[in-house]
């Protein structure tokens, strides 16, 4: 029957194997087998690191601990929400938790968690003071515009506000005031305030889907939008064009910039390759990009009717919105794109698999294409 030790005796004996004695030396003085002897180093033999020093068993614990964490880390790596998260946002977070009075955390800690450049999140500190001061003389000023603005009954402009402001001690430039009146949305009475009044109107009435989405044949109604990814250190942005009878994605844009020109090349295309179609209606939200006159004036050269979706009404646009979600979802949150051109072959691949293979329960479960190649034009009851 094998010899039991006492747990005292196998800790001493470790001990003393830690401060220099020998495994062989050991099991001769204690009667005590090597073999015995080097399972005890294995349980009780301390392990040290810079901070503390930890029995075997604690450190088999913390590793496990760690492989679990690094687990769940990888988890929320792939899942893409960090990169998708503002830098702002991500900043505004760190700050609070870097002011705590008993914050653990370095800032190395805390900009490694959530993937922010050091020198970035310093910036923010640092200048913190200085923009809140900014912030603050910039509202006082909007109160100051907004209050001349108001007494001349909407009159004055951008020059005849800061003259007024400079008579009462304030000096600002006059581009300054008129970034402020934009921001407003303060517009002063113009000799034209009529026509511009008509066409303030007319394009409130704009709207001309009013969220009835089904179109009586291609080419009559075309939606779109634009989204965003963050693709490594930068951002990009995808345009889509779709028509509204099958729900086919017939155009669609990606690049670094957000601009006009990613809606017109994306508009450009799409109406080429589908013949050119006359009596068609073009509608998107109201983002510059599409109330820009280089795309009104596209679409009016080509005959093109332009409806806007409301102000902050997203749901005025939810086929298009409706796409993006599930891109985002059977696609672009599933992958951990490393470049834009991986992002645009994505793109390319979920386009057709949309277009071509996934069913729509619109379209009684036919893929968009499919949906599309039945359409038979109703002809005149005359015709031959």
């Amino acid at each position: 029957m094998p010899t039991t030790y006492p747990t005292e005796l196998k800790i001493k004996t470790i001990r003393r194997y830690e401060k220099g004695e020998s495994i062989n030396a050991l099991s001769q003085e204690l009667h005590v087998s090597q073999s015995a002897l080097y399972q005890w180093r294995k349980e009780y033999c301390s392990i040290k690191t810079p901070n503390r020093t930890y029995t075997p068993k604690e450190f088999d614990a913390i590793s496990r601990r760690l492989q679990k964490l690094e687990h769940q880390m990888e988890i929320i790596r792939r899942t893409g929400y960090l990169s998708n998260v503002p830098l702002q946002k991500k900043l505004a977070t760190l700050e609070e938790l870097y002011n705590q009075p008993e914050n653990p955390y370095s800032v190395h800690d805390l900009c490694e968690a959530l993937g922010v450049a050091r020198g970035t999140f310093y910036n923010h500190i640092f200048r913190r003071a200085d923009r809140s001061k900014y912030e603050e003389e910039r509202a006082q000023l909007m109160l100051k515009v907004k209050q001349v603005f108001d007494d001349s009954e909407q009159r004055f402009g951008a020059e005849k506000i800061r003259i007024i402001l400079a008579n009462s001690g304030i000096h600002t430039s006059r581009k300054r005031i008129a970034a402020i009146m934009q921001e407003l949305g303060l517009y002063s009475i113009r000799v034209d305030a009529k026509k511009q009044f008509k066409k303030k109107q007319q394009c409130a009435k704009q709207n001309l889907l009013k969220r009835e989405f089904s179109a009586g044949h291609p080419n009559q109604i075309w939606v779109s939008d634009i989204t965003y990814f963050k693709v490594k250190s930068y951002w990009v942005y995808l345009c889509i064009i779709l028509d509204l009878y099958s729900r086919k994605i017939i155009g669609w844009r990606v690049s670094r910039h957000m601009s006009t020109n990613l809606v017109t090349t994306t508009f450009k295309a799409a109406f080429e390759e589908r013949g050119q179609p006359r009596n068609l209606t073009f509608h998107s939200d109201r983002g510059s990009q599409y109330i820009s006159k280089t795309l009104m004036g596209l679409l009016q050269q080509h005959g093109v009717k332009q409806s806007f979706s409301a102000s902050a009404k997203p749901l005025d646009n939810a086929v298009a919105e409706t796409f993006f979600a599930s891109f985002k979802r059977e696609e672009a949150y599933r992958k951990d794109y490393t470049s834009e051109q991986h992002f645009r072959r994505s793109v390319e691949e979920y386009i057709r698999f949309y277009n071509e293979v996934r069913p729509h329960q619109t379209l009684n479960y036919k893929t968009p294409q499919a949906f599309e190649d039945t359409y038979k034009p109703v002809l005149p009851e005359n015709s031959v």
